[in-house]
């Protein structure tokens, strides 16, 4: 299943594109963008002040750059958390499964055997 980027993924990566310069083309290509999400998310971030353009050369300003070292702490702590959290509820599950009534696995096993019989 596709994994959808949301509106801070989609500003991360045309400010990446345009970390060193780069024309319209260059980031709607490689940041993946229709150009009529292209035209509205460099408006967005030309009026937020992360990004300037001269001559059709975009180039990400030093507010843009302070963003993106701010998101990359971000993500990097995100992703940490995020697998965290996974480990934390498999360990749940395993405790919720200890807790289960003795009873209930037997009879599961006696189902079963009835079942080949």
């Amino acid at each position: 299943m596709a994994k959808y980027r949301g509106r801070l993924e989609i500003v991360v990566d045309i400010l990446k594109v345009a970390l060193n310069g780069a024309r319209k083309t260059r980031i709607m290509y490689v940041a993946n963008l229709s150009y009529r999400l292209l035209e509205k998310y460099l408006e967005e971030v030309k009026q937020l002040g992360f990004i300037s353009s001269n001559n059709y050369l975009y180039q990400v300003t030093e507010k843009g750059r302070n963003f993106l070292e701010k998101y990359n702490n971000f993500s990097s702590r995100y992703s940490k958390i995020g697998g965290e959290f996974q480990r934390v509820m498999f360990e749940r599950e395993a405790l919720e499964k200890l807790c289960e009534p003795r009873r209930s696995i037997e009879s599961k096993a006696t189902v079963q055997r009835r079942r080949r019989a």
